[in-house]
């Protein structure tokens, strides 16, 4: 496959960022991170090693593999320097409009005038930060789920004057780097699968926080249902990607529809503000790194 881009910069290492960053340097391309706390590229993908083991989950990238993609992959501590050649930049900040619209404007400064600037927002549409790039043609949406853990697709979709040679770009790179481009043709808040994930947050969380179930009666349905019985439900999935990211994204819709049932429930935020966000910081519904979830008995019919 020829390869859309050359030079890739990723602006952001937390779960997504360093993962995209791998895959990209997995799939041949020159990659830069950026990330304003130094060795959080280096943090995160020692979290993100300890988590697949303790899941037994086969990456995509084989783990023989990780110490010549970490190595590859330059960490850069200047902004600037990081993104001032780069084909493609792609944000993978907090779900914060405000932030993501101000990394959008340094990004159009500080780049050439042919690099595409992409998001990996989890809800927000690029129409809202391509203003801010003062080059609206050359944006869009590239929403990558949890690659390491099996969710190898991302979501391509462009914003009011995306250019559609910018947008086959986009799911170009998506292909070359072992995922699936899930293509959406007109602007929708939440994209494709994370609009019909964003509807079973939505439901379990009210479930939960007005007491109606037990969080992990929830998970062992969903892991029956699905079939991934060695895996997670919706609660351990939230875990995974973090309650405080699962909580701004709520309220991206919330703040979006100003409709109360959109808003995230209160015993979420309170978790939360305990510290309480997943696997991150070793408890959010589950303690880690021994989940429940991933216990020989939790699926059990016996008392």
């Amino acid at each position: 496959m020829t390869k859309p881009f050359k030079k890739i910069a990723v602006v952001g290492t937390g779960t997504l960022g360093a993962q995209i960053a791998m895959l990209a340097s997995n799939a041949g391309y020159s990659v830069i991170v950026f990330d304003q706390q130094a060795g959080a590229f280096d943090a995160m993908m020692e979290k993100l090693g300890a988590d697949i083991r303790t899941k037994q989950i086969e990456p995509l990238i084989p783990f023989d593999r990780w110490p010549v993609c970490r190595q590859q992959i330059k960490q850069i501590e200047d902004l600037p320097e990081a993104v001032k050649d780069a084909d493609l930049v792609i944000e993978a900040v907090p779900e914060n409009l405000e932030l993501k619209c101000e990394v959008f404007r340094q990004l159009g400064q500080l780049t050439p005038s042919e690099t595409i600037l992409a998001t990996n927002s989890s809800s927000i549409p690029v129409s809202h930060l391509e203003k801010s790039s003062a080059r609206p043609e050359r944006c869009l949406n590239l929403h990558f789920y949890m690659p390491f853990h099996g969710m190898n697709m991302a979501d391509v979709m462009g914003g009011t004057r995306t250019l559609p040679e910018v947008v086959e770009k986009g799911i170009s790179w998506v292909r070359s780097l072992d995922c699936i481009p899930l293509t959406v043709k007109k602007e929708l808040l939440g994209f494709c699968f994370n609009r019909v994930w964003r509807a079973v947050k939505r439901e379990v969380l009210y479930m939960w926080a007005n007491d109606f179930v037990d969080f992990r009666d929830v998970d062992r349905a969903w892991m029956k249902f699905t079939g991934q019985e060695n895996r997670y439900g919706p609660f351990g999935l939230m875990d995974n990607v973090g309650l405080d990211v699962i909580y701004d994204i709520e309220m991206v819709y919330y703040r979006n529809s100003k409709d109360p049932k959109d808003h995230p429930p209160e015993a979420l935020k309170q978790k939360i503000d305990k510290g309480e966000l997943g696997v991150k910081t070793g408890k959010g519904f589950y303690s880690y790194p021994d989940p429940e979830y991933l216990r020989d008995d939790f699926l059990s019919t016996k008392e």
